[in-house]
């Protein structure tokens, strides 16, 4: 069944295997800027190329070539109906909250969207996730399979949480999409591969002296290292189960338990000190006064200003 109104528009590629390296294909970054001939909203990559985007982009009417990440994507923006070819495959779908996109590293495909689109997207390097399906016991390798405007309100609402994580605080932003990317990534092993994992229940938390160096790790206020690579390490773990032990241990992720912290000086400044509020956001590390209220109030249901007024 075809779309009337793509008529006229190029022949969809052919589905010819992609003889290229890993490394000669683009990030992915790099292949949607192409595609989407715009900047991103609001990007954040790490050295691998793993990362979060968030995209405002006209109609799309182009094929996007094999990349070297997976891409998967979930959508902010209006329902609309669109295609996404393969040769002589095609996948008609709806884009609207709740659902996601899976562009599997290496594939290609021609995508018609007849409205402009806000979308968020993971860039995630196929050694992550064989790294996370090592880390859960998965036996093989993992390989992702092609979802288009799939249903999985799951990771649809982890993806969308990640915009909130751009661009507000260096160290929470950065240890909160390593978290969320790893998450993401058990997620998809479970729901989204060819044999999905099984991933079984946390049996035990981190060992007293263990969480003890974690927690003082995470507590310094010098330019020690609280990146999830670095606690996991320290504590001799993977990232995977440190995560898990950590939870387990404390009730919160790493992430949640650094951000309460971080609320908790906060509150101690304001309480017991006349510094301005600007100054208070850039003693804990925070991009920007507006960066920092934002935060407030997302934990406490008041800005810094009004919490400070009604302590006193």
């Amino acid at each position: 069944m075809r779309n009337p109104s793509h008529k006229g528009l190029p022949p969809a590629p052919d589905v010819q295997p992609d003889d290229r390296s890993t490394s000669e294909r683009r990030a992915a970054d790099a292949e949607m800027a192409r595609v989407l001939r715009t900047e991103p909203f609001r990007m954040a990559l790490d050295s691998s190329g793993a990362g979060i985007a968030h995209w405002k982009h006209d109609a799309l009417h182009d094929v996007v070539e094999p990349m070297r990440h997976h891409v998967i994507m979930a959508h902010k923006g209006v329902m609309q109906r669109m295609e996404r070819r393969s040769g002589k495959s095609i996948a008609i779908g709806t884009f609207r909250p709740g659902v996601v996109n899976i562009v599997p590293e290496g594939s290609s495909s021609r995508w018609d969207i007849p409205k402009p689109v806000d979308v968020v997207q993971l860039y995630l390097p196929d050694a992550t996730l064989q790294r996370v399906a090592g880390e859960a016991g998965t036996a093989g390798t993992a390989e992702l399979i092609e979802r288009t405007a799939h249903p999985d309100t799951i990771t649809s609402r982890l993806l969308l949480s990640a915009a909130d994580s751009l661009g507000g605080h260096g160290v929470l932003d950065a240890l909160f999409r390593h978290q969320l990317t790893d998450l993401l990534a058990t997620r998809l092993l479970a729901a989204h591969a060819g044999s999905p994992t099984t991933f079984q229940p946390t049996m035990g938390g981190l060992a007293p002296k263990v969480l003890l160096r974690a927690i003082e790790r995470l507590r310094c206020d010098s330019e020690a290292d609280v990146s999830l690579d670095a606690l996991a390490s320290d504590a001799g773990l993977s990232r995977f189960h440190f995560c898990r032990s950590f939870k387990e241990s404390t009730g919160l992720s790493p992430h949640a338990w650094l951000r309460q912290h971080r609320l908790e000086q906060a509150m101690n400044i304001l309480r017991e000190s006349d510094e301005s509020i600007v100054s208070v956001a850039a003693a804990l590390g925070y991009s920007s006064q507006t960066a920092f209220a934002a935060a407030f109030k997302k934990l406490t249901g008041e800005t810094p200003s009004d919490w400070r007024r009604r302590m006193r």
